[in-house]
């Protein structure tokens, strides 16, 4: 029955990496027609109102004093900072080179618990991040200005600033899923991405009078089927799984992305760039090679 549930966990996180994978090709879509924040505010307006309608679904809920500052640092990181950072990063690099960078992610949150959970953290996992890392880097150096990335060294530095948040997310993510379920702790997501990027999207630019039915089609992708069907897949993968292995699917939203990108948007990377991507695969694998420490829950007590 543990194997069964465990299954169930890997198909979710799966579906959740290609659904997360999409999600570059659709905010590009977006925002060639509509202003960044108003797009994220759309998104996360549209999965609040899921939520609402689902809300007798919820699960359970335990709340424990001092649990405010986990819940707390958990909005902060997802959704605020992260698609701060990701609407910057996609206004400046392609939807393939920071789907390329989410491969930084397993790495980042390994090196997260050996900070602030003082996990152990073996000499294989730590050379894997420095090669993924120095692939990263080449592969936003070797990329040059064209239509799909104005400045990929800035985009994708945006885009690992939003993987930091990514790892914040996770491992305090792991943490509440013990005492919540994935519904609540996606809904907290969406209910507070909408209070928080409203009054941002309102001082930002005004909203376009007229949309065609590609930017709203995008926008309504993002917000139900991204917003509600990802992240509640990948938090129920977390909730059941131990948080450094169920990070290390993300490896699979380059991958993703970088289909969709070739297929939908046209894109593609030079000769350079898929060295380097080839270099963070293999890094992401070298710090893999003995597994990670898990993550016990309750460990941030």
């Amino acid at each position: 029955m543990r194997e069964q549930g465990r299954g169930i966990a890997v198909i979710c996180l799966v579906i959740a990496m290609a659904l997360w994978g999409s999600s570059f090709i659709a905010l590009k879509l977006a925002f060639a027609e509509l202003p960044p924040l108003w797009v994220i505010f759309g998104r996360m307006a549209l999965g609040s109102l899921v939520f609402v309608l689902a809300w007798r679904w919820r699960g359970q809920m335990q709340y424990r004093a001092g649990d405010w500052k986990y819940l707390l640092g958990l909005a902060a990181c997802e959704p605020c900072l992260y698609f701060l950072f990701e609407a910057l990063a996609l206004q400046h690099t392609s939807a393939a080179q920071a789907g390329m960078v989410t491969a930084l992610l397993p790495l980042l949150v390994a090196v997260g618990a050996f900070i602030f959970l003082r996990e152990r953290v073996n000499r294989t996992t730590l050379s894997g991040f420095l090669l993924a890392l120095i692939g990263a880097i080449w592969l936003s150096l070797a990329g040059s200005a064209d239509e799909h990335a104005s400045n990929p060294i800035l985009g994708n530095f945006y885009e690992l600033l939003a993987m930091l948040c990514a790892m914040g997310y996770t491992l305090l993510l792991k943490h509440l899923s013990a005492r919540y379920s994935p519904f609540l702790l996606t809904a907290m997501v969406a209910f507070v991405g909408t209070l928080f990027f409203l009054p941002l999207a309102y001082v930002s630019a005004p909203l376009p009078v007229s949309i065609s039915p590609m930017g709203m089609g995008a926008v309504a992708y993002l917000g139900v089927v991204v917003t509600v069907g990802a992240y509640g897949l990948y938090n129920f993968g977390v909730s059941r799984l131990p948080a450094s292995q169920a990070s290390g699917f993300t490896n699979l939203i380059p991958v993703f992305t970088l289909l969709f990108a070739i297929l939908l948007l046209g894109e593609s990377l030079n000769g350079m760039q898929m060295l380097a991507a080839a270099l963070v695969f293999a890094g992401v694998l070298l710090s893999q090679w003995r597994g990670s420490a898990h993550v016990p829950v309750g460990v941030l007590d």
